[in-house]
């Protein structure tokens, strides 16, 4: 391990490029989101071409997952961060009346982003969106998993952006341990739970915040009236999108055994619709990312006690499986273990609204929670009993698009959140100022020795909340 106070070169130029200010000014930052702008519309298909070697992901998919995504954050960013950057001047008592109190948004200094292989492009883009907008200094990790988007990223990034504040480091495991060894002002890490505890072992060595986009079981309620039709598209949709492997993919689904009889033709018609009958030559479903993933969905299958009703189709030399839906599983079922993160839907029963309910509360909190429900009732009912990172009702992963909600997860599916300004937010430092003068020093005597009760009494008077105190509005 690197002795606390010694960094690579990397590191050491970056932070370097920090403290000369370089990253600091408006029109630097604008100029470094629209580089990054002319980089998403100059590559568009090395983009797509890139997402289809790793993952056979369709163009569709890509444009609209890993490009249009893209696209809209940097938008939201360059129209808005000139607002963002601006002090926040905060309610004030008798006291403070005459300072300047504020909140001024300052950037971290060095930090660190580590992508994930399952939306390779935008899960290292949209984070990097804000770090500089925030005014960073930033050093990408992209998954080597998805090793042609990685190259890619490693390819473009010094062309378009800026090559003594932003760099690329690429590698496997060992690459990554040993970038962690050096200390960052920030790190951002999207991936699994198992990682995610290696990461917060290094970054407490010297005390780094640490953001984690994880996910988890994200459970689908199906319960009481539902257009059955469009819950079976929209389900299927957003279950095997990118072939499953979204985090915040439906894990499964918990609804009554007659919800679950009406349900099942429609996701047949609708898997026949959109896959056709034959799935594995349909250019619209793509395949898991490597042969390890592939083996450990398809061990998962074998073990499980639930019957398959739809696909369970597999080819492991192409990386195939078939969308693929179970009902008879149990909570204690394998495929109840852990998050699936493929195109395996199971789908248990529940007897009622409230058995659902302490259904998903014995879990882990999961990064999103879908209930799927004409009544608004039930949604409320959903909404005000759980708790998840977020919660969307009759669709699925849609309220990831939207850059004005944050993004992230709760207890073990994530700390922080991302998206839009919260990006900003997660990659500044909001420092409380106050501007204090010479004025009214006669005032200042009732604080200092020696004390007395009307002091004390006359101080907490200036220093209290009125009836009329607006105590978190902004002035």
């Amino acid at each position: 391990m690197l002795p606390i106070g010694t960094e690579p070169l990397d590191v050491q130029r970056l932070r370097t490029t920090f403290r000369s200010g370089k990253t600091l000014p408006e029109e630097f930052r604008r100029e470094q989101l629209s580089n990054l702008l002319s980089l998403v519309k100059d590559n568009e298909q090395l983009i797509i071409d890139a997402v289809y070697k790793d993952l056979r992901k369709p163009k569709f998919e890509a444009v609209l997952s890993e490009i249009e995504m893209c696209r809209n954050e940097l938008y939201c960013a360059i129209d808005n961060f000139s607002s963002w950057m601006k002090p926040e001047y905060v309610s004030k008592h008798l006291a403070v009346k005459l300072d300047d109190c504020f909140v001024r948004r300052e950037p971290l200094g060095v930090v660190l982003i580590i992508g994930a292989w399952n939306y390779p492009f935008q899960l290292i883009l949209i984070p990097l969106i804000g770090a500089i907008a925030a005014g960073n200094c930033v050093i990408v990790k992209p998954s080597e998993v998805s090793a042609a988007t990685e190259s890619l990223i490693a390819e473009l990034i010094p062309k378009y952006l800026s090559q003594d504040c932003y760099t690329v480091v690429c590698g496997g495991a060992e690459e990554t341990k040993a970038l962690l060894e050096n200390r960052f002002d920030h790190i951002f890490y999207t991936g699994s739970q198992a990682v995610a505890r290696s990461i917060l072992q290094a970054a407490s060595i010297h005390l780094t915040p640490v953001t984690l986009e994880l996910g988890g079981k994200c459970p689908c309620l199906i319960y009481g009236r539902v257009n059955i039709a469009a819950a079976a598209r929209r389900l299927v949709w957003s279950k095997f999108f990118n072939t499953g492997q979204s985090c915040v993919a439906p894990d499964y689904v918990l609804c009554t055994r007659d919800v679950r009889d009406a349900l099942l033709p429609f996701l047949r018609e609708t898997l026949e619709e959109f896959y056709s009958k034959e799935p594995q030559t349909n250019l619209d479903l793509g395949r898991i990312v490597t042969d390890r993933h592939w083996t450990r969905l398809m061990d998962l299958l074998h073990k499980s006690r639930g019957k398959v009703v739809l696909g369970g189709e597999s080819h492991q030399e192409e990386k195939y499986i078939a969308p693929t839906v179970l009902v008879d599983v149990e909570e204690d079922d394998v495929l109840m273990e852990e998050e699936i993160f493929g195109p395996i839907l199971p789908i248990l029963t529940v007897e009622s609204l409230e058995e659902g309910i302490d259904f998903i509360n014995r879990k882990e909190k999961p990064l999103a929670l879908y209930v799927f429900s004409e009544e608004s009732s039930v949604v409320n009912t959903v909404m005000e009993k759980t708790s998840s990172g977020g919660f969307c009702s009759n669709d699925g992963m849609v309220h990831m698009t939207l850059p004005t909600l944050p993004f992230g997860g709760v207890g073990a599916s994530g700390w922080g959140s991302y998206h839009g300004r919260w990006t900003f937010e997660t990659f500044s430092h909001r420092r409380a100022c106050m501007l204090r003068g010479w004025a009214l020093e006669r005032l200042n005597v009732l604080r200092y020795p020696p004390y007395t009760d009307n002091n004390l009494s006359l101080l907490c008077w200036t220093a209290s909340a009125k009836k009329s105190w607006p105590s978190c509005s902004v002035m």
